[in-house]
């Protein structure tokens, strides 16, 4: 299979590199000239993955026909950008998306904004524990593979399999797509706890009761408890809740030293998926009847709602109840 990464972001280059470790012919559109460019020319993405020489047999385009010959095509963008990548991708070619998030004003999941995008491309989710720089150098990594079709998946998962990225198979698309989306916004959570110095118990404590809220709120949406348990969901949420080397934990870092979300924000070049997750999962989470207080939490600093101190003693004083 002919692999084609749509986003030449950190993620994307990275997967992209990953797959053309062997020689094998893989194509990268990149939105931005002077990264296809410096890609064909320098073999580096300065912008995005600096530090890492990429493969000879990686090719990058900004012209979205050139992705037309791929047998299966790795949509790698923005979550709120992926219906407009989606609608001008190659119809009926599998889609991987490696995206995640909510998508805003619609409540849906990325496989379902794809399917409503390219009804005719059968759907796949990569997601789970990956930093871009690691896979990149070639690292050991596990990732989970969901896809409805057993077959497309054996397929995918052949061909993106290398010794140190090791692809498990799921058909739970749902499951694997809510860890993803709602472990960014639990990162920002565990950020401000670094940012306030409130202590490595207080990261533990939001790790695990807003993997609890993760649960909660994945089962209401029909996802599996194994699933949430599994790469995609808690391995996610580990890696993301522990290391400034996550955009969300950086974000909630900020927040957590006094910044204001929109400063911390608008300096950014690369997307923190969480904070336009963090509201659309909150009115979700409502609609559903699912309590998520983490997340409640978070929204109200990202909407500067109220101030760090009033948040965390709303979070403390909580009624006590049953684990």
């Amino acid at each position: 299979m002919k692999a084609g990464v749509i986003g030449a972001g950190a993620w994307g280059t990275a997967l992209a590199q990953t797959l053309s470790a062997d020689g094998q012919d893989v194509r990268l559109w990149a939105f931005e000239t002077d990264v296809v460019d410096a890609i064909n020319r320098d073999r580096v993405n300065p912008l995005y993955l600096p530090g890492v020489t990429l493969n000879p047999s990686l090719r990058a385009s900004g012209d979205m026909a050139d992705m037309a010959d791929r047998d299966m095509l790795l949509i790698v963008c923005p979550a709120q950008h992926l219906r407009g990548i989606v609608s001008g991708a190659p119809a009926g070619v599998p889609l991987i998306l490696c995206s995640k998030g909510i998508e805003a004003g619609t409540g849906l999941l990325m496989s379902e904004v794809a399917e409503q995008a390219q009804p005719a491309s059968p759907i796949a989710v990569l997601s789970g524990p990956t930093f871009a720089h690691e896979v990149a150098k070639g690292l050991p990594t596990a990732i989970t593979l969901a896809c409805a079709d057993a077959g497309l998946a054996a397929r995918i998962a052949t061909r993106i399999a290398r010794p140190a990225f090791r692809p498990y198979i799921s058909d739970d698309v749902v499951g694997a797509e809510i860890g993803g989306a709602v472990k960014n916004v639990l990162a920002i959570a565990c950020g401000v706890a670094d940012g306030a110095g409130l202590g490595l118990n207080a990261r533990a404590a939001l790790i695990s009761r807003g993997f609890a809220e993760m649960t909660r709120f994945g089962l209401a949406r029909g996802a599996r408890a194994e699933t949430l348990g599994g790469l995609s969901g808690l391995g996610d949420l580990v890696l993301t809740c522990s290391s400034t080397n996550s955009r969300n934990f950086s974000l909630g870092k900020g927040l957590g030293e006094g910044r204001a979300a929109a400063e911390l924000l608008s300096n950014r070049r690369t997307v923190a998926e969480g904070a336009f997750t963090a509201p659309v999962l909150r009115d979700a989470a409502r609609s559903a009847g699912v309590d998520m207080p983490v997340v409640e939490a978070v929204c109200a600093l990202l909407e500067d709602a109220a101030p760090l101190a009033q948040v965390i003693d709303a979070l403390l004083t909580r009624p006590l109840r049953p684990e």
